[in-house]
C-alpha cells in the first residue's frame, strides 16, 4: 500500500483528551488532518484545539464518549458525517487505563457483584476491537482507496507484569489482534498496526501515585508522548511498515517487534536503551504479592522464589 498523506484527511481518535492521543491529534492537525476527539472529557491543554485555526483548513471536533458503550462508538461515524468531516481515513482506538484499583486483579471488581466486571479489559481491549470492526465497515462502504487503524499496545504486551496482569493481558491481546489483521492491507488497502511504547510521561502514569513509585528519578527515563505520536504517524505514512506491524517505542529509539523469536525489550534494556524499564518495578510486584499473602493470613512479607 502506498503511504497515506495525512493532509486533507480525517481521523477519529478515542482518548485524545489527554496523553499520547492528544499529542497525536495535535500532530495530525498541524499537518492539515482534521480530528474528531472521542473521550469522556477534554483536559485544559486539549480545549484550545477546538477553536484554533489549523493548517489547510483542518478542523477539530469533540464528542463526549464512553468507549465501553458500543452505541457511543457506533455514533461517532454518523456524527462525523453530519458535522461535515465525512468518513474517517484514520481511526485510533487510543483510550486506555492502567489497571486502576477499581478494576484491578488484586483489588477491584469484587467477587459476588453480578454487574461487576474488569473494565480495564473493556477499555483497553474490547473497545479497540469493536471500533476497528466499525471502522472497517465504514472504510469499505465508502470505498476508501486506503485507510489506517493505529492501536496502542505496550512493552507490557511482550513481557507481562505481575503487578498489573490485566493491563498486560490487554496489551498482549492488542498485539495479537493487530497481527491477525495484517492481511487486510493486501486485500483492501486497510493498514492495521500498533505502537508498543515503554514508560511514557502521561496522566496514565502521573495520576497513578501507587504506580508512580516504581519510577526512580535520575535512573529511569520517561519517553515523551510526542515521540510516540511521531511513531504513530510513521505507521500511517511509512510504506515500509505494513499492516500487522507492532512498533516498539523507547527513548530516542524505535524497533519493529519481530513476528517470531523476537528478543523482546529486555535485550534493549541490557544494551542501555532508555524508557523501557523501571527501577522499582519489582517492588510494586512484591506489594501485590503481599495483597495475596494477607488473604492467606500471613503477617510477614512473602518470600519470593525465582522460577526463571
Amino acid at each position: 500500500m502506498p503511504p497515506i498523506n495525512v493532509q486533507g484527511k480525517f481521523a477519529i481518535i478515542t482518548g485524545a483528551g489527554s496523553g499520547i492521543n492528544l499529542c497525536f491529534a495535535r500532530l495530525l492537525l498541524s499537518k492539515g488532518c482534521s480530528v474528531l476527539i472521542a473521550d469522556l472529557s477534554l483536559t485544559p491543554p486539549a480545549e484550545p484545539l477546538l477553536t484554533a485555526t489549523h493548517p489547510h483548513g483542518a478542523r477539530c471536533l469533540f464528542k463526549p464518549t464512553d468507549v465501553t458503550i458500543f452505541s457511543q462508538l457506533e455514533s461517532l461515524f454518523p456524527f462525523a458525517i453530519s458535522s461535515g468531516l465525512g468518513v474517517p481515513d484514520i481511526v485510533v482506538p487510543g483510550a486506555g487505563i492502567f489497571e486502576p484499583e477499581w478494576s484491578s486483579f488484586y483489588h477491584g471488581d469484587p467477587v459476588g457483584e453480578a454487574e461487576s466486571r474488569y473494565r480495564t479489559i473493556d477499555v483497553n481491549l474490547v473497545h479497540p476491537i469493536k471500533l476497528t470492526r466499525l471502522a472497517i465497515s465504514e472504510f469499505l462502504k465508502a470505498k476508501k482507496p486506503e485507510a489506517a487503524v493505529i492501536h496502542c499496545s505496550s512493552i507490557a504486551g511482550q513481557v507481562g507484569k505481575l503487578g498489573t496482569p490485566i493491563y498486560s493481558a490487554t496489551k498482549f491481546g492488542i498485539s495479537g489482534f493487530v497481527r491477525s489483521m495484517a492481511e487486510l492491507e493486501g486485500a483492501f488497502n486497510i493498514r492495521i498496526s500498533a505502537v508498543a511504547p515503554g514508560i511514557i510521561k502521561t496522566p496514565l502514569w502521573e495520576k497513578n501515585p501507587e504506580k508512580l513509585v516504581m519510577f526512580v528519578e535520575g535512573k529511569d527515563e520517561w519517553i515523551e508522548p510526542e515521540e510516540v505520536a511521531e511513531a504513530m504517524l510513521r505507521l500511517v505514512e511509512d510504506a515500509e511498515l505494513p499492516g500487522g506491524t507492532v512498533l516498539e517505542v523507547a527513548k530516542d529509539n524505535q524497533r519493529v517487534v519481530a513476528y517470531f523469536n523476537d528478543p523482546g525489550p529486555r535485550e534493549a534494556v541490557r544494551k542501555g536503551t532508555k524508557g523501557l524499564s523501571l527501577g522499582r518495578g519489582q517492588e510494586f510486584d512484591f506489594k501485590m504479592l503481599n495483597v495475596l499473602a494477607k488473604e492467606r493470613g500471613d503477617t510477614v512479607p512473602v518470600e519470593v522464589k525465582k522460577q526463571h
